[in-house]
Parts: C-alpha cells; structure tokens; sequence
C-alpha cells in the first residue's frame, strides 16, 4: 500500500545531529556531539524525595490536569523570572513539554505555507527542523561575537517580511555565544518598527560561568521596559538544562492572546503535559535550592571547558581555532579553509570519537568548515583520550591531502 503522507510529514526530515548520534552509540565511542548535560550533575535525591511528597499528597496528581499547567508551577516559575527581571504571570504562561515543544507550538499557530522566519546564522537546527515542517521559509540573518548586525536584520526585516524572528540569544546553539545588551535592544526595536514577533529560545541562560560580569538582560524584559502594551517577545525555557531533561517540562511566557492560542494546539497535540512530572518539580522547587544547584554546574561545565580547550591548545592544530564562551553548553570550532567537517566527522568516528559537523545549523548556505563540540556530558577523566583521538583524525585528514583515498561514511 502506498501511504498518502501529508505535506507536513513530508516537510519534516529527520534530525541531522540524531541520526549521527546513532553512530555515536557504537561500543568504545567517545561523544562530543550531544547536546546533553552531565548525568553526575542531575538531584537524583531530591528529585526522589520530590516524587515522594507527590505521591504521598493522593491521586489527583495522576489526573487529567488543565492544558496551561499545574498553576502554582506556573506561579513559582513566574517568581523566578520577576527575580531576574523579566515580568511574568502564570496567567500569562503555558507549560510544555520541553521547549522544542514549545518551538512547535509557536509555529503552529503563526506560521502558514510559505511564511518566512528569520533566525541567526547558524541556528538551532531542531528550530529549523520546525519551521521546515510547516512549509515555511528560514531566512539566515548575518551575525558576529555580539549578535545579529542590526543593518543584516533591517535588511532581511524589508525583503522578506516574516512572520517571526527566532532567535537563541544567550550562550547559543550551536556557537555558545552571547549578545551583547545593545544589540538584544536593537533587535528589540526593529522587530517592533516592522511588527514582527520575536520568539526568545533561552534554555542556556542561567548556566553563567562569571554571572556578575555578564549584564545582558532577556529580551523579553527589553520589550516590556522599552514598550506599552502586550509584549512582542515570546519567551521559552526549560528545565532540562538546570534540572535534568527526563522532566521535559519548559514553558512559553508571551501576552495572553498567544498563550490562548498556544494552549488550544497544545490541547490538540497531548492534552497537557504529564501533571505528576509538573506537581514534582513544583515539590522540588519548594525545598530545593535551585541558584545553588546552578551555580554548582556552572562551575563544573567552566572547569570541564577549560580542560577541554587547554588539551586542545596543547595540541596546536594549524588553522583550526575556537571560542571561549562564558556559559553555556558548547565550543564552536572553525577549520582550516578546505578543510570539511562532514570529512573530519567520518574520520573522528573511524577513531571512536563524535563531533558534529555546523553545515546543519544554516538556514542558508552554510560554513562548510564549521563544527560544534559538547563539553557537559562527557566524563571529565575521558576528555585527554577524546582529544587524541581528535588529534588523530586531524592527522588522517592531513595524511588524505596526498593520497587518492575517498572518505565515506
């Protein structure tokens, strides 16, 4: 039989970086691709003890719940974003299952065939993914160290009207960047003279390895500061960054028209998202000191990041250099002109080591010599074997030069 896929299912590829993940599962491999946490890092005790006190409270957290979500979670995330400066309401507030959910669902109710959205250049592909989905157009903004160049993004806001501009400001993925204050205002501005919404994915935000030396507030407390009226900044977060991903709890703050609207696709997509999953992060969050347990990552994901970069420095690879972001979860690596990733990554994984290669990551034409390295998850006793194995690989690409040999995968 053939089946009639729909238009949306066949808009929808599969995720570049999932399907290299597969290879990373090969027995002895050392992976530097995912964008995960570190496992050591998850409050297995007090996520057990949380889980108690839910279950211990009755059965009503094992009832259908209200698609917006579980209030006083709303209410006690809303507090958190208030202490940082961003005003929030949990009538203002949907719950979600993770933020790529979240990224789905503000699509859904945006965006048509042939829309277009801006987004930065590279970009969280799993947003692209998205926004390919629903048969609308990505558009890739230029960019630097601070952010997009506000010139780049008028630019595009002329020629390409789009419905939304998406954006992951704040130690990004892939390039673990942050914007600087002026130009969040800047976009913030001009988002606004050409009426276009903004779509704020900040998942990395609080993991700051030097929180008192980095002032760069959310945009969506620029908007709210700068401007009367309903916000024109769509705000998502998660958990699965500072708690841990299995939770796959996050939330959209926006002004109450398109939290309505989010929560009716929502309720055609599953209903809610798990209530018992939501009343036990609220337990958590009520006995948990949560600013600490950040902290203490932060520092660990620094330390892991220093290791990594100085085992590598010592390697002096020519031509081949690297960020030092501030926070965040990830390294972005710039090759030598020539020099392709899709190569390096097939002879990283004939040397039992996985890094992703950036072309993925560009709406448009993409930097060819660009990767993307995960510094969180792997073991930190394992991080001087997986740079031999990098320095390997960059020898037999080196050694490819003058042989007739064909790299495949």
């Amino acid at each position: 039989m053939s089946i009639p896929w729909s238009k949306m299912a066949q808009n929808t590829p599969s995720s570049v970086v999932r399907d290299m993940l597969q290879a990373a599962q090969a027995p002895g491999m050392i992976s530097l691709a995912g964008g995960l946490p570190a496992q050591a890092s998850f409050p297995l005790e007090a996520i057990r003890v949380a889980y108690e006190k839910v279950f211990m409270s009755g059965a009503a957290a094992l009832q259908y719940a209200e698609t917006e979500g579980y209030r006083p979670l709303r209410a006690k995330i809303a507090e958190r974003l208030e202490s940082k400066g961003i005003p929030a309401s949990p009538d203002h507030m949907l719950l979600t299952t993770g933020s790529q959910q979240s990224i789905d669902l503000v699509c859904r109710i945006l965006l048509d065939p042939g829309d277009r959205v801006l987004v930065e250049s590279p970009t969280y592909l799993a947003a692209l993914q998205v926004i390919h989905s629903y048969q609308a157009e990505s558009h890739g903004v230029a960019c630097d160290d601070h952010g997009m160049l506000p010139e780049s993004l008028e630019e595009q806001l002329q020629l390409h009207r789009p419905k939304l501009v998406y954006i992951n400001p704040t130690f990004s993925n892939p390039t673990g960047k942050v914007w600087s204050r002026e130009r969040r205002q800047q976009a913030v501005d001009l988002c606004r003279k050409y009426g276009v919404l903004i779509l704020e994915d900040d998942p990395y935000g609080e993991i700051r390895f030097n929180p008192e030396q980095l002032d760069v507030p959310a945009l969506a407390e620029l908007d709210a500061v700068s401007y009367d009226g309903p916000s024109n900044v769509i705000y998502t977060s998660t958990f699965s960054k500072t708690v841990a991903p299995g939770l796959r709890t996050g939330w959209i703050l926006a002004a109450p028209d398109i939290v309505k609207m989010a929560a009716r696709a929502k309720q055609g997509a599953d209903l809610h998202s798990s209530s018992i999953d939501q009343r036990a992060l609220h337990a958590l969050l009520e006995s948990f000191d949560l600013d600490a347990h950040i902290r203490h990552i932060s520092e660990d994901y620094e330390q892991r990041m220093k290791t990594l970069t100085t085992l590598m420095a010592a390697k002096a690879w020519e031509g081949i250099s690297w960020n030092s972001p501030q926070g965040g979860m990830f390294l972005w690596l710039q090759l030598p002109e020539g020099m392709l990733a899709s190569n390096l990554f097939t002879y990283g994984i004939q040397e039992k080591v996985c890094i992703v290669p950036g072309d993925s990551f560009y709406a448009g034409t993409p930097e060819l010599n660009r990767m993307r390295i995960n510094f969180t998850h792997t073991d930190p006793e394992l991080l001087p074997e997986a740079v031999e194995r990098m320095d390997r690989a960059i020898q037999r690409w080196h050694a490819s030069l003058t042989s007739d040999s064909v790299v495949t995968l």
